[in-house]
Parts: structure tokens; sequence; C-alpha cells
């Protein structure tokens, strides 16, 4: 049975042909979509659609028998699920005026537990992959941040270094002027106490010339005296 085939069996169940051929074209068209993505396309009774990652491998060429690389692939895969296989083997027999697909008994698909395995596993994965760049990240920013605060505090401590310095070498020449200040006022006082000291003996030279001259007239006196008598 090809695709209008099965067109021609279901378009008296929904209405004609081109409904028909609208919903299987819908149905296929939806399953390969969701396997394309990733996802597992299970229909209970039927069976289950699913996407399978082929690992790169070795293979022999069945003409020639030459060992090949094949590479890494993905393939799609149909697992029927247990009523499609209870049907086909002939334990069940078809129904003849119900649907041949039922709900299974629950577990009933096979390969259900190891195909939720691998997507947990998956799921886990990339939740890793995705923890270990967000810890990178905040390394990498961690980093940056421990970097400009080592060069914030290196430039504050050469800015205070230069201001101590400054201030140093401000207050050396501000001592040096008041040394300097101060020597300038010890000599103007030491020529004051020199010129002091000389300023008194001229004063004594000048009070002892009155003296010979009181002496003089005490020796004029004594001759006038003398010549009277």
């Amino acid at each position: 049975m090809n695709k209008a085939q099965l067109v021609e069996a279901i378009a008296d169940k929904v209405g004609g042909r081109q409904q028909a051929a609208d919903a299987v074209d819908a149905v296929l068209d939806a399953i390969v979509r969701a396997v394309v993505s990733g996802d597992r396309v299970s229909v209970t009774g039927f069976g289950s659609f699913e996407k399978v990652d082929r690992p790169a491998r070795y293979a022999r060429n069945p003409q020639t028998g030459e060992r090949v690389r094949v590479k890494k692939t993905s393939v799609p895969r149909f697992r029927a699920g247990q009523g499609f296989k209870d049907l086909v083997s002939g334990s069940k027999k078809l129904p003849k005026n119900d649907v041949a697909v039922k709900k299974a008994p629950k577990g009933s698909l096979s390969g259900g537990t190891k195909t939720t395995a691998k997507a947990a596993t998956k799921k886990a994965t990339a939740k890793k992959v995705t923890a270990k760049k967000a810890t990178a990240k905040k390394t990498a920013t961690a980093k940056k941040t421990a970097k400009t605060a080592t060069a914030k505090k290196a430039t504050t401590a050469k800015k205070a270094t230069a201001k101590k310095t400054a201030k140093t070498a401000t207050a050396k020449k501000a001592t040096t002027a008041k040394k300097t200040a101060k020597a300038a006022t010890a000599k103007k006082t030491t020529a004051k106490k020199a010129a002091a000291k000389k300023a008194p003996a001229k004063k004594a030279t000048a009070k002892k010339a009155p003296a010979k001259k009181s002496t003089a007239r005490k020796t004029t006196a004594k001759k006038a005296t003398a010549r009277k008598k």
C-alpha cells in the first residue's frame, strides 16, 4: 500500500478523498518534524518514532569488501508497539467493526525505558555544560573585577605616595626657610650687640676730655694764687 492507496482507504471515514489526503499529510508532517527536532513520537498500541545517533565507524563495501569509514550520522527509527506486534504475530485477531490500534497495556511499548534514560542523560549533560559555562563566566568576571580593583588600589597608592612626597618636600623647604630666617635674625642681633658694645667706649672717651680741662683750670688757678702771694 502506498500513500495514494492509504488515502483511498480512509477517504470514506473522514468525509472525502481531499480531507483524507490532508489528514495523512498533516500526520506525516507532524511526525517528521518532531523526529528531526529530536522528540520521540509515540502512538499507543501502534509504535514509536525517534531519532537515533550513530557514531563514526568502519564498515565493509559489500561489492569490493574494502573497509570504508562511515561518518557520524543520525537516522530515524520505528519501534512497533505491543498491540501492533500481537496483531502481526496472530496472537490477537483483527477486529472487524472496530479500530485495530487501541490503547495498549501500561509498559507494553518496547524500548521506552532506554529512550527515557537517554533523554535524561542528554538533559543532564546539557545542564552540566551550561553550569560549566556559567562558572567560567563568573570566574572570568571575578578575575576582571580583581584586576580592576588591584589597578585602582595601585593608582591610589601612587597618588598617596606622590602627595606624601610633595608634603615632605614642602615641609623641608619651610624648615630650611625658617632656619635661614633664624640665622639671619641671629646675625642681625649679633651685629646690634657688637654695635652697642662699641658705642659706650666712644662716650667714655668723650667724658674723659673734660677732666683734662678741669685739671688745666686747677693748675692755672694755683699759679694765679702763687703770684698773688
